[in-house]
């Protein structure tokens, strides 16, 4: 009898695992179901019941963990993957990994060097490796916060969106950010300083540079007048922006931008591109692509811009990049001081900021964590930095859900901060006239070696300009501008070391001022539109212009490419140098010794009629070849 009754109360307690099982199972896809439907708080309550009713199974400790996980709350994670561990079939070992997250992401990184200690010879060693890292750079992090808090910019920038990507003008007075609405569409805002030292409500920048699809990621030159952004889920028959994400361009002379332009073949691919920063010299394009040749992820690159062309883009190397994903690149001003995000380096455990700086033109320093506040078991995605590098702006999901970021304000230390710079503002103008001269050239030399180091144009539409240089030397400058002869001066930053700005204008005198050089224009080569090609028409005017000079030899050959103002003006400038370069290699075929050739690209610069007519417009597409004697 005793027996009968035991085994009657075996059958009992093998019956009911089995019985809860599946309706914990039901129990299970039901709490699935209302998480794929976006009721958060009975996916959470249902999938606690299914963990209730088989409290052996590992689906639902596995899928309540993970939504705590995203959801930010990683003292939750922690402790359901803990009783996971403990009462499921080889949970010790099976849900480690997971436990050692939530660990390190609640600021446990004792706990989590336990479990790496215990459980870090596994299968997924790599993340055991990393994990490891990351828990030690915790334990001295929070032991050394670099500043003691930072701050939410509050209700007139952020909002229930996400805003991200915050760039501040060189001036201070404007923020620029990008706003995720839905998790799907991104627009443009910007923001200015009120009177009081605070922000006005932040506006969406309007169309364009938004439109309907997806803009993201900006930058901003310098001198305010280019914008760079990056552009997803393209569509367009270029070849260059169909699907993924693509650089695009923006200009504006006088408050509304033009219709965003694709940067084309040099810099794009099928692939993704974005994430932009425009170097202070407007030299340098810092970007992030995934294309071939990288370490692994997402990359930062680097294109120069030479004789009027974008180059081939270089990978920044191993001191940057890693096997995981490096995004967001911000060169300052100083154009030493590279930021950036990257998600596979020690550090806080989520997508956290870094810095590095320049060695050489084509080493950077081993990158270096910006610290605890800055960075936490969150994400940072994005930052940017006040001239003087004193006020970092960054994004963080830090007080909300996972990707919901905000934007944040931090007063910076100086180990994380760039070295000195002096903002030199200031117009290019006649000295004669007074008049603001558009497109003017400015060359500083490096003060070490007298080579020329930077590049500057005076804007198309005011003549002004900005130049930013590192503090404490003295620089000599050249400029000059087609028609104008060039003065050479300096800029004596010597004994200046907190970032200042200085105002510096630049007068240039006409050729004709003094006795003019002998020039003759010989021919008038006119291009189509867009046209990368000589005309037979042009070979012929050109062949019949140079048959006299063929024997001269006292002369210079002086070809300037010029185009009509529709279109982008850097574009433009490339393109005109682009038919310079025609025209010159067309001469070099017919005899002329190509030593005494001067091609140059002007792009719109010296219209020789109105760009109102299409006319006139295919009149100022031209190359000019003069004889200078």
């Amino acid at each position: 009898m005793r027996l009968l009754y035991i085994t009657f109360i075996c059958c009992i307690v093998c019956t009911i695992p089995a019985l809860a099982q599946a309706d914990a199972g039901k129990t299970y896809l039901k709490a699935m179901e209302y998480m794929a439907k976006k009721n958060k708080p009975e996916a959470y309550k249902t999938m606690q019941q299914a963990i209730r009713e088989n409290p052996a199974s590992p689906d639902a400790y596995s899928a309540l963990g993970e939504w705590y996980f995203k959801d930010h709350k990683f003292k939750e994670a922690a402790d359901i993957f803990l009783q996971a561990s403990r009462n499921c079939p080889n949970g010790n070992k099976a849900f480690a990994l997971p436990l050692a997250k939530s660990l390190l992401h609640s600021y446990s990184p004792e706990q989590a060097l336990q479990l790496v200690a215990a459980y870090g010879t596994l299968k997924e060693k790599s993340q055991w490796v990393l994990l490891r890292e990351q828990a030690y750079f915790m334990k001295q992090a929070l032991r050394s916060k670099v500043v003691d808090t930072v701050y939410n910019m509050g209700l007139r920038i952020n909002s229930p969106q996400a805003d991200m990507f915050p760039f501040i003008t060189a001036d201070t007075q404007n923020l620029f950010f990008t706003r995720r609405f839905n998790d799907v569409d991104e627009d443009f805002y910007t923001a200015r300083t009120d009177s009081c030292g605070g922000w006005f409500k932040a506006k969406n920048m309007g169309s364009p540079p938004n439109s309907k699809q997806s803009e993201s990621a900006q930058s901003i030159s310098g001198d305010g007048h280019y914008l760079f952004f990056m552009k997803c889920d393209n569509r367009s028959e270029t070849g260059w922006d169909q699907g993924g994400c693509d650089l695009f361009m923006a200009y504006t002379a006088d408050s509304v931008w033009s219709v965003p332009e694709n940067f084309g073949g040099t810099i794009n691919t099928p692939g993704y591109e974005g994430m932009p920063s425009l170097s202070s010299d407007n030299r340098e394009l810092y970007f992030v692509s995934n294309r071939e040749g990288g370490y692994g992820g997402l990359d930062i690159w680097m294109s120069e811009f030479k004789n009027g062309l974008w180059q081939a883009p270089r990978n920044l190397g191993a001191q940057i990049n890693t096997a995981g994903n490096e995004t967001a690149p911000f060169i300052h001003v100083d154009n030493n001081t590279l930021y950036f995000v990257s998600d596979a380096q020690a550090g806080m455990g989520g997508q956290d900021i870094y810095l590095s700086r320049r060695v050489d033109d084509t080493t950077w320093n081993k990158a270096q964590n910006l610290g605890y506040p800055i960075n936490t078991c969150y994400d940072e995605n994005s930052f940017n930095l006040t001239i003087d590098g004193t006020t970092g702006y960054f994004a963080s999901d830090r007080d909300s859900a996972a990707g919901n970021f905000d934007i944040y304000e931090v007063r910076m230390p100086a180990n994380i901060s760039p070295i000195p710079v002096a903002l030199i503002k200031g117009v290019v103008y006649d000295s004669l006239s007074n008049e603001a001269l558009t497109i003017a050239s400015i060359y500083i030399n490096d003060p070490k070696t007298g080579e020329p180091a930077y590049h500057y144009t005076s804007n198309r539409g005011d003549g002004s300009y900005m130049i930013t240089l590192p503090a404490g030397y003295s620089y000599t400058y050249t400029a000059d501008r087609i028609g104008y002869m060039a003065n050479t001066g300096i800029i004596d930053l010597t004994g200046k070391k907190n970032i200042e700005q200085i105002n510096y204008s630049i007068p240039l005198l006409p050729n004709g001022y003094q006795k003019p050089v002998r020039d003759s224009l010989i021919a008038t080569i006119l291009f189509p539109i867009n046209s990368k090609k000589m005309t037979d028409s042009g070979k012929a005017i050109l062949q019949a212009a140079i048959d006299p000079w063929l024997q001269e030899t006292n002369c210079t050959i002086i070809i300037s490419g010029y185009t009509d103002n529709s279109g982008n003006p850097m574009l433009n400038e490339e393109l005109s140098y682009l038919r310079a370069n025609l025209v010159r290699d067309e001469l070099v075929s017919m005899g002329i010794e190509h030593g005494t050739i001067d091609a140059k690209g002007w792009g719109e610069a010296n219209p020789v009629a109105p760009n109102d007519t299409e006319e006139n417009r295919n009149l100022n597409r031209r190359v000019e070849v003069v004889i200078r004697r």
